[in-house]
């Protein structure tokens, strides 16, 4: 009795917890669709007294949306790729009984992680070094190599038997043959995990195009956002260089209404590979 006592107040928390982590995509979502009116008038509503699709109307009139879009799918698709082979190919190394200078690489990956750069330095490094201002490669590079993502693989890539390594090398195989044809392809689960970071990273990064992007046409979708959150004029970002709108703006529900436009396809795709978090957090954490 204490049991089913103690399970039905556990579901009770859990589902009180669910309802307020729920609400405040339920009032993003329903107030997008009110009307400017409405929505000053009365603010966020459980379900609004007007509704109206003129917020939608008019972020589809432009082609921001379209270009951030592209911009966005563009930055998460090739930076994970190149992201996961490079983290992949260095942890690799660090991970490789043959290296005698694995520890030492190691130690310097991991001293990454507590000391920076700086911003100025990095800054002077990718603007005036590397001429990657107002380039796509700028939201793209500095995140290639992470050092937690690299000890993830370096965990997982110890975990597997030696012996193959061995075998191919007694067989006639290079490092580069087999860390191609015969590590990566045994490292599915690791490989999902890490590109699923990666692609998170890159989805919801704004910082780099805050920093480097002047041109709006290379404008990602989160900076998007806070531009439109931040400008007064909104129509003018909307349309871009190619005019304004004569049109009373909606811009409150502007706002909200791009929100859901871009966390569309995050939100659409996380309930398929959730699992893969709670793997790559256990990723080497129990070795048999």
């Amino acid at each position: 009795m204490k049991e089913k006592g103690f399970n039905l107040f556990v579901y009770a928390v859990v589902s009180v917890f669910t309802l307020a982590c729920l609400l405040p995509f339920w009032l993003i979502l329903i107030d997008s669709f009110a009307t400017e009116s409405s929505f000053v008038k009365h603010g966020y509503q459980l379900w609004p007294s007007e509704f109206s699709l003129e917020a939608y109307r008019f972020l589809l009139q432009g082609d921001q949306i379209a270009n951030s879009y592209m911009v966005t799918v563009m930055v998460t698709g090739l930076g994970t790729l190149i992201a996961v082979l490079i983290t992949a190919s260095f942890a690799y190394v660090l991970a490789n009984r043959k290296v005698k200078y694995r520890n030492i690489m190691a130690f310097f990956t991991y001293f990454t992680m507590i000391f920076g750069s700086g911003l100025v330095g990095f800054y002077i490094l990718m603007v005036n070094w590397l001429e990657l201002k107002d380039s796509i490669w700028a939201l793209i590079l500095p995140y290639v190599l992470n050092p937690f993502y690299a000890f993830i693989f370096v965990s997982f890539f110890r975990q597997l038997p030696f012996e193959l390594n061995e075998s191919a090398t007694v067989d006639g195989a290079r490092e580069f043959r087999i860390f191609w044809t015969i590590i990566l392809p045994i490292s599915t689960p690791v490989m999902a995990t890490i590109s699923l970071f990666y692609a998170l990273h890159y989805w919801n990064d704004w910082w780099l195009s805050l920093l480097f992007i002047d041109d709006h046409q290379l404008h990602p979708l989160q900076i998007m956002i806070r531009q439109l959150i931040s400008n007064i004029n909104v129509s003018s970002y909307v349309a871009g260089a190619s005019g304004s709108y004569n049109v009373s703006v909606p811009a409150n529900v502007v706002q909200l209404a791009t929100v859901c436009l871009t966390i569309g396809p995050i939100v659409l795709v996380y309930p398929f590979v959730q699992r893969y978090f709670v793997q790559g957090l256990t990723i080497g954490a129990v070795k048999g």
